[in-house]
């Protein structure tokens, strides 16, 4: 860190800089991902990290916060949109049935999911419930930076043509009612406009339990 004496004024380039290197400066927030910061992400659920300060204090309450939380076993579903022609997709463990008349539901995505700015922005979404079998498209839509729907077959939903993952226990497609702040949280309600189940009825669920995939017959 230069001391005072030794700052550059702000808008004079720094003695052996070229004068074009301020163009080619890379993006703050590209340098804050390689230098790091305060926080360090902390995976919560599949696909999804929340910031956490990088204190042994509070690394350890978020554990103990996880592990707990974790003994509570979910399904797991997918909630897809369509946002510039493109399918979109994010895994959610956090979902909910929220009221019968009229009917909600809710999903729980955190402030720092890629999907979610682009799914509030299309007021639509549709809910994937995963079978058993589908650990790997839960894993695949967990994943940042890679083509979420490469090798996965779809179908457009009939009420907003939100992305239906083929072979899913059941999807319910939705369109956005409100959405509530919660910590480092949202809490999304979307009201079903259309839902299905599949016919087969010999299928198990996907579950997620202390960390862990797991089905009803493990």
């Amino acid at each position: 860190m230069p001391t005072e004496s030794h700052r550059v004024p702000e808008g004079e380039i720094p003695e052996g800089m070229s004068p074009d290197a301020r163009e080619n400066w890379p993006h703050p927030a590209l340098i804050d991902s390689w230098l790091g910061d305060a926080e360090i992400d902390f995976e919560f659920r599949p696909g999804e990290d929340v910031a956490v300060q990088d204190e042994p204090e509070a690394r350890a309450a978020a554990r103990r916060f996880r592990d707990v939380l974790g003994t509570f076993a979910s399904g797991i579903t997918v909630v897809t949109t369509i946002s510039g022609g493109e399918p979109i997709g994010m895994t959610c463990q956090s979902f909910s049935s929220v009221s019968l008349d009229p009917p909600l539901v809710l999903f729980v995505p955190a402030k720092s999911s890629r999907a979610w700015p682009l799914i509030q922005r299309t007021g639509r979404f549709c809910v994937n419930v995963l079978a058993a079998h589908q650990e790997h498209v839960s894993a695949q839509m967990a994943t940042k930076g890679a083509d979420k729907f490469a090798g996965i077959d779809w179908h457009p939903a009939e009420a907003t043509g939100s992305p239906v993952v083929d072979g899913s226990l059941a999807h319910l497609d939705c369109t956005i009612h409100t959405v509530h702040e919660s910590g480092d949280h949202y809490v999304v309600i979307g009201r079903v406009e259309h839902l299905e189940t599949t016919d087969r009825g010999d299928v198990s669920p996907l579950l997620y339990f202390r960390g862990r995939y797991h089905t009803t017959d493990s």
